[in-house]
């Protein structure tokens, strides 16, 4: 029994070693991979922003004078012409301002005429020397006096008038109401916002663009603007501002894009515009040449030498639907392997396909 036992240890001994032969066998074939060879090229960022439509000038109305609420004419969405009454507020105070005004009128008025008979008579007695000249100055001065008070009253009159005509909220051009903070019996102060009118005319499209955006420096004046219901309504449009300042809150920057007279869709389309920076110079790689390198970016390398793989990291500068822009980590003319990197490591040996 005892040589059948050492027998069989020897046969799976043997049998062992065999295994290790065809495995190392295997191991040390190449692995089949894509490669690309790297090379510069011409590259634009661009950003699919989404935004709306908007009037290019738009105002905010509101009554010069304070008071309560009578009447509301229009509402949001409704247009209206230039010179169209939108609202009126209670006017009872400004009506007693004006008869008080025209009463003190013609009182001055009056008073002007009889000053004016005095100076006249006095006038004529001056010339007979009935009476002396200070008599006279003191007409005069008065008959001044009357007059100026005259004037004051006509102005005090034009004043309560205009106060009246206030009272009447007019539109200060042909457009749609956007917005109203307003109702009946409410009491509203002057100059206290009450509708947003949208000039009819040109119209923008609005963005709200993060700031890393700007990162590439200022987008380009052209952009592509289309409906996102419908993109094949799409336009060329032209930035026409760009704000100064960042919003705090959202951290953008508004950029208002004037869009072309046959580009009238209405206030508030939701719209998408592609913003391009200046083209410039970088590395593109397919996206599925991507590894990592301990989380970080990375890509394999092929040393055509020895025809074999090494790990290298890399800087992105940007990445984009199908491909990446490399900044770092690769040179020109670098063997990179596009496809078949997934179970690649570090000094495996590899057969390509491509260029």
């Amino acid at each position: 029994m005892q040589p059948l036992r050492i027998l069989g240890i020897g046969l799976a001994c043997a049998y062992l070693a065999a295994c290790d032969d065809k495995t190392e066998v295997a191991s040390s074939s190449p692995q089949q991979v894509r490669a690309i060879s790297a090379s510069q090229a011409e590259y634009q960022p661009s950003a699919a922003i989404t935004g709306e439509v908007k009037a290019g000038i738009q105002s905010e109305l509101s009554f010069r004078v304070s008071g309560r609420v009578i009447e509301r004419l229009v509402d949001v969405g409704a247009h209206v012409r230039a010179g169209e009454v939108l609202a009126r507020l209670n006017d009872t105070e400004q009506r007693a301002d004006v008869e008080v005004a025209r009463a003190g009128l013609e009182s001055a008025q009056a008073i002007v005429k009889q000053k004016m008979l005095t100076f006249e008579r006095y006038e004529a007695l001056l010339r007979s020397r009935s009476i002396s000249q200070s008599t006279f100055d003191q007409t005069d001065k008065e008959l001044r006096t009357a007059q100026a008070a005259l004037e004051a009253a006509e102005a005090a009159l034009a004043t309560a008038k205009d106060a009246l005509s206030h009272t009447e909220l007019k539109a200060d051009a042909a457009g749609i109401i956007t917005a109203r903070d307003i109702e009946v019996g409410r009491v509203v102060s002057a100059a206290q916002p009450t509708f947003t009118l949208a000039h009819d005319g040109p119209r923008d499209a609005v963005f709200n663009v993060f700031e890393a955006f700007f990162m590439d420096g200022r987008p380009l004046s052209e952009v592509d603007v289309a409906p996102v219901a419908d993109r094949s309504l799409g336009a060329q449009a032209t930035v026409r501002e760009i704000a100064p300042f960042i919003d705090t809150k959202t951290g953008t920057i508004r950029i208002k894009v004037a869009l072309p007279e046959d580009a009238q869709w209405p206030l508030g389309t939701p719209v998408v515009g592609e913003f391009r920076s200046p083209a410039r110079m970088g590395i593109v790689l397919p996206a599925s040449a991507i590894a990592s390198a301990l989380g970080e970016p990375a890509v394999w390398r092929i040393d055509p030498a020895n025809r074999s793989v090494a790990l290298r990291k890399i800087a992105v500068a940007r990445y984009r639907q199908r491909d990446l822009i490399v900044a770092g980590g690769v040179a020109p003319h670098d063997l990179i392997v596009a496809e078949g990197g997934k179970f690649l490591r570090e000094g495996q040996a590899v057969a390509w396909e491509g260029n």
